[in-house]
């Protein structure tokens, strides 16, 4: 079985799938109009998120039998044409759970303590203890949206700081020893943090945005370590200027590329940001990563060995 490779991945990829008895082939610099004149002569696709895999792509893949994409999601496959025309998606969020939630509590801790704002303080000769005054997690509410690999490795890893975790999902029964199930009116009534653990979704999509603000009972911090078009950047910056919202710790950001690999949909000149941006990156309360919370070398490795076991065990060619 031949498997075309379009996003560099850790090699554990390709030499799992070599010993399995699979062909790698790669190609990672070909535009997509390229891809779909050869696509046809391979079995299996494996990528992370460098173009879009739709409808019109996978029609001219008659002979795939599964895509593998080295991630947590899968908003840019159409899910819809590949079950249609039976061709199965699998990804890996199992990869990276750990380092997203690592990256939450980090960019939260270091929220809630200022290290930020203190470190550029000091490194510029300023020494201000009283305006670097941290607030402690313990005794807080964290409110999480979304239960699934990445909201249950941040509520493992809250579970060490006695403070309460809870979550809502659109599943039910997902409750464990680390964090209690709720209403979304319940996580908003009660969170002090809100932490952001969902997929894109039309229904995430500008899910955090000033109505959703207003109905929380209180002023909360916000992080997002999930998908950047899920916070309305217009909105949040509007709550932190009120301090409905007291702090944000983005990793991910509205105006991302779909393929996470460069900065902004448009141009990134001076001129061309967006008024709500510039806004956000002045605010001594936001901390921002480029979308690496699930970008460590250990994820790395993780996710590539995570997709070929998958790939492996269903679709294995017969010797």
């Amino acid at each position: 079985m031949r498997v075309l490779h379009l996003d560099s991945n850790h090699a554990i990829l390709a030499q799992k799938l070599e010993e399995a008895g699979f062909e790698n082939k790669f190609d990672f610099e070909s535009p997509k109009e390229q891809i779909e004149q050869k696509i046809d002569d391979y079995d299996g696709l494996t990528i992370r998120s460098r173009f879009p895999l739709d409808r019109n792509f996978l029609e001219k893949a008659k002979n795939l039998k599964f895509i593998g994409r080295v991630g947590a999601g899968l908003e840019n496959i159409d899910l819809e044409a590949a079950e249609k025309i039976g061709i199965a998606c699998y990804n890996a969020p199992e990869g990276n759970r750990n380092a997203v939630g690592e990256h939450a509590l980090g960019m939260l801790l270091s929220l809630f303590n200022k290290l930020n704002s203190a470190d550029r303080e000091v490194k510029n000769g300023f020494w201000r203890r009283e305006e670097n005054r941290g607030i402690e997690l313990e005794g807080k509410t964290v409110g999480l949206i979304g239960y699934g690999n990445m909201g249950k490795s941040f509520a493992r890893k809250l579970s060490g700081f006695d403070c309460e975790v809870i979550f809502h999902d659109i599943r039910d029964g997902l409750q464990d020893e680390h964090a209690k199930q709720v209403s979304l009116e319940q996580l908003q009534d009660k969170s002090d943090v809100i932490s952001l653990h969902t997929p894109q979704t039309p229904d995430t999509i500008g899910m955090i945005n000033t109505d959703f603000i207003n109905k929380c009972s209180k002023p909360f911090f916000l992080v997002n370590t999930a998908r950047g078009k899920s916070v309305l950047t217009q909105d949040l910056v509007m709550a932190l200027e009120t301090e409905k919202v007291l702090g944000a710790a983005l990793d991910v950001l509205e105006f991302e590329k779909s393929s996470f690999e460069s900065f902004f949909q448009f141009e990134s000149g001076e001129n061309t940001l967006p008024e709500a941006f510039k806004k956000l990156v002045a605010m001594n309360h936001v901390i921002l990563s480029p979308h690496v919370a699930g970008w460590t070398v250990e994820s790395k490795y993780k996710l590539a060995e995570t997709i070929a076991s998958k790939i492996i065990k269903n679709h294995k060619p017969k010797s």
